[in-house]
C-alpha cells in the first residue's frame, strides 16, 4: 500500500516556475515508477511525465518536453515536478501516481493516486 500526498500547487503568472512535490508513505517507494498526470476542467486526465523507480529514465508528454522536469529522492520518499515557463493552458489539478509497470504513460497502469493539487496560471 502506498499513500501519496501532493503539495506545492498555487496561483502563478504566465512565465513563472513552480515545483510540485509528492510525498509517499511506505518502505517500498523505491520499487515504484512515479508518474504525474493533470486534469483541467471539462477535460480528461492527461499524462504529464513519469520517472522510473531508480530515477534513471524519464518520459514526458510532447507538450511538456523542455519545460517540465521530474526528479525523485528515494531517501525522502518524494518525487518532484518542476514546471518552467508556465502557460495558462497548464492550469489543472496535478496528480502523482505510483506504478510497478515501469515508466508507463497509461493511467490504467497506476495503482495508487494522490488527491491532487491545483495549479492555476494567470495571464
Amino acid at each position: 500500500q502506498v499513500q501519496l500526498v501532493e503539495s506545492g500547487g498555487g496561483l502563478v503568472q504566465a512565465g513563472d516556475s513552480l515545483t510540485l512535490s509528492c510525498a509517499a508513505s511506505g518502505r517500498t517507494f523505491s520499487y515504484y515508477a512515479m508518474g504525474w498526470f493533470r486534469q483541467a476542467p471539462g477535460k480528461e486526465r492527461e499524462f504529464v511525465g513519469v520517472i522510473s523507480s531508480s530515477g534513471t529514465i524519464t518520459r514526458y508528454a510532447d507538450s511538456m518536453k523542455g519545460r517540465f522536469t521530474i526528479s525523485r529522492d528515494n531517501a525522502k520518499n518524494t518525487v518532484y515536478l518542476q514546471m518552467n515557463s508556465l502557460k495558462p493552458e497548464d492550469t489543472a489539478v496535478y496528480y502523482c501516481a505510483a506504478t510497478l509497470s515501469g515508466a508507463t504513460a497509461r493511467a490504467g497502469d497506476y495503482a495508487y493516486w494522490g488527491q491532487g493539487t491545483q495549479v492555476t496560471v494567470s495571464t
